[in-house]
């Protein structure tokens, strides 16, 4: 059965499933589900633990064999199997199959995977352990939705502070959950229970975001130039390399172009986002970031990127001052606007 994250107390204060499956992205909050479900196991004499992690030498013999596999003092027993590339093969996926049929009684199985992508999650392999196993799947926490965790994880340890001071800490801990976590416990340490300054905040918070280039879209899409500024510096200071960056903008402004040339013929945006397979937080800004675009702004945007592609090959483009990440940042600056 789906198991909504926030349920999992509750389900777990009923007793313990036989099979659970955790799928996320997040590590963080799947490793605080997953200690949850190793802590009530513990409590209810699962006092053996096996782990199991599917590499490239793995056998799936393995598995079969730590569930059949008897404990020396008849001790109930944990098998954890961490499958971290998501996709377990063919020989995996029967055996997945085959594991959840015929589940031993005596033992507790939890399997951790990244979150799936949409083919992967249709296998058959998928639909059979969401049929056997209380199967939870943690999404992604958002930058939009940040500081609000931000806010619930402060609450739960006794503390708040205004709006101005929880977009203060999303900004330094963006794309990094766990480094989240640690300035929230960092700020418990430092301060008594009670509200927050923003001074206090400021003062205690580090910079640890992680950017994430493929995340330049949601920036460049919302119009949020200072967002952008920070996630391009950020990239830059952590070595990334640019033609990866420059790749991922150039990208999403060839599709831009795609959809606002098919508006212009005519074509409704829905089934347009549909033809070009856009959904998600992405497809709900596509439609105010083309409002604001315009066509000949997408063009002059596309011939842009092919000057500062030139600067990154170490060609001199004329039209940009300054080294080629400038150039880039000029150039998403421009789609952002």
């Amino acid at each position: 059965m789906q198991l909504r994250p926030e349920a999992l107390d509750g389900h777990l204060a009923k007793g313990l499933a036989p099979l659970y499956v955790i799928t996320s992205d997040e590590h963080l909050l799947a490793l605080e589900a997953a200690d949850k479900i190793r802590a009530r196991a513990r409590a209810q004499g699962f006092s053996e633990r096996d782990v199991l992690t599917v590499e490239r030498s793995f056998k799936w013999g393995e598995l079969l064999a730590a569930n059949q596999e008897m404990s020396l003092f008849g001790d109930k027993k944990l098998i954890e199997l961490r499958i971290p590339g998501g996709k377990p093969g063919k020989d995996g996926s029967a055996a997945l199959q085959n594991y959840a049929k015929d589940l031993n009684p005596d033992n507790l199985t939890l399997i951790t995977l990244p979150k799936l992508d949409w083919q992967t999650a249709k296998a058959a392999w998928v639909a059979q352990l969401q049929q056997a196993a209380v199967y939870i799947e943690i999404p992604n926490v958002e930058r939009a939705q940040l500081p609000n965790w931000i806010g619930m994880r402060l609450s739960s340890q006794g503390q708040g502070t205004d709006r101005h001071g929880l977009d203060f800490i999303a900004d330094r801990v963006e794309g990094n959950l766990l480094a989240a976590h640690q300035e929230i416990q960092k700020l418990g340490l430092l301060y008594e229970p009670g509200k927050l300054s923003y001074e206090q905040v400021h003062d205690a918070v580090l910079n640890v975001a992680r950017y994430d280039v493929f995340k330049l879209s949601e920036a460049m899409l919302a119009g949020d130039p200072a967002r952008l500024v920070r996630m391009l510096e950020g990239l830059k200071g952590e070595g990334e390399a640019l033609p990866l960056v420059l790749w991922a903008v150039s990208e999403e402004i060839r599709t831009l172009l795609k959809l606002k040339a098919g508006m212009a013929q005519g074509r409704p945006l829905g089934a347009l986002l549909k033809e070009y397979r856009i959904w998600g937080p992405r497809e709900r800004m596509m439609e105010p970031a083309l409002r604001r675009m315009s066509l000949p702004t997408l063009e002059a945007a596309l011939q842009q990127a092919a000057q500062v592609d030139k600067m990154v090959k170490g060609l001199r483009a004329k039209q940009f001052a300054g080294d080629a990440w400038d150039a880039m940042l000029q150039l998403a600056l421009r789609v952002a606007s």
